[in-house]
């Protein structure tokens, strides 16, 4: 296939990120490991203590305050958005005037308007959109997305997502931390939004939700830790999503998807199908302890498919695999889901 040419010096992308909170750990190990496809062309963030934490781990790397400038460098071909969720709107529709694509770390934005909006201004530039949902390009993930296409375990009959993780009160004690103010949603667009963009990934588009959601007593914050929800499918199949942050110690998130001639297991990254036929497949994945105290505790391995995926799309001028508009798919979902809760009503989606 003949590729779009890309990229300054060296035929490389060049490339800006900016936010360098917690987020930036797994992206900067990604894009260290496909240094000779891309080039960080600039690292900003606003707070003066971040960027001397980040110059000091990273002497090798400029880093700047200065967001005009890094917009209104020609050489810069795209930005790596890591910044809060409300700020993801209004950056794109800077980096959109300015022609560049943009990678975003979830969630695309904190509601399903301000994310469409973004979505469009890109398509409108011709420019393109990904969202960093990794969980897809996990190996287990990938395993299970060809069982099912193949067809040899059926149709799918009934389908569950679990994501009963644990978060310390000191994750709560940064400030802003769990505040629709700062992070747009809670245990759904926090931390299930992963799982449950692979959920309907792998199982199809949920079209009915009736939910429940509260807040406990755990921590002063005013977004859900627990949800409970009773869905359909497109297809018919019918299922459960349970997510929180209050279970101690964490636990892996898991997806079970039981199908007419065989049920699947998706536990993190390990997989297990059990056939009626007597047969099982195991296979084991790496551990993953993200859903316990520390959030980072996990490989960045799915974090490096993500990346390569979209400098795969710019040279082949086409959608990264989780473009904006696929994204906007786990929002609509989130969204009824919240809207059920409120309403004490079931939801279309």
């Amino acid at each position: 296939m003949s590729r779009k040419a890309i990229g300054g010096r060296q035929g490389k992308l060049r490339l800006a990120v900016i936010g360098l909170g917690m987020a930036a750990k797994p992206h900067l190990s990604s894009l260290r490991d496909l240094a000779d496809r891309v080039e960080i062309a600039a690292c900003c963030t606003p707070s003066t203590e971040r960027r001397e934490s980040f110059a000091a781990a990273h002497p090798d790397l400029r880093v700047t305050d200065d967001l005009d400038e890094v917009f209104a460098d020609r050489s810069v071909d795209a930005v790596l958005l890591l910044t809060p969720p409300f700020t993801h709107r209004d950056l794109i529709l800077r980096a959109a005037a300015a022609g560049k694509h943009v990678l975003v770390e979830k969630p695309l934005e904190a509601s399903v308007a301000r994310a469409r909006e973004a979505v469009e201004e890109m398509e409108r530039a011709k420019l393109r959109l990904g969202v960093v949902l990794q969980h897809r390009f996990r190996t287990g993930s990938r395993r299970v997305a060809d069982l099912l296409a193949s067809g040899e375990l059926g149709l799918l009959i009934s389908g569950s997502a679990a994501i009963r993780w644990w978060r310390a009160p000191d994750y709560f004690a940064q400030a802003g931390r769990g505040m629709k103010a700062r992070d747009g949603g809670g245990v759904l667009l926090t931390q299930a939004i992963h799982t449950l963009d692979l959920f309907q990934h792998l199982a199809g588009p949920i079209t009915r939700v009736a939910a429940f959601a509260t807040t406990s007593a755990l921590r002063k914050i005013d977004t859900e830790d627990v949800v409970g929800a009773a869905i359909t499918f497109a297809d018919g199949a019918i299922g459960t999503i349970d997510a929180t942050t209050v279970a101690y110690p964490g636990f892996p998130e898991r997806i079970e998807l039981a199908c007419e001639r065989a049920t699947i297991v998706l536990a993190a990254e390990t997989l297990d199908v059990f056939y009626k036929d007597g047969r099982h497949l195991h296979e084991e994945g790496p551990e993953s302890k993200s859903g316990g105290a520390d959030p980072m505790a996990f490989s960045h391995e799915a974090h490096r498919g993500v990346i390569a995926d979209f400098i795969d799309a710019l040279g082949d001028d086409r959608d990264p695999e989780i473009s904006g508009r696929e994204a906007l798919k786990v929002q609509l979902l989130i969204e009824a889901l919240l809207r059920s809760a409120e309403s004490g009503c079931a939801v279309e989606v």
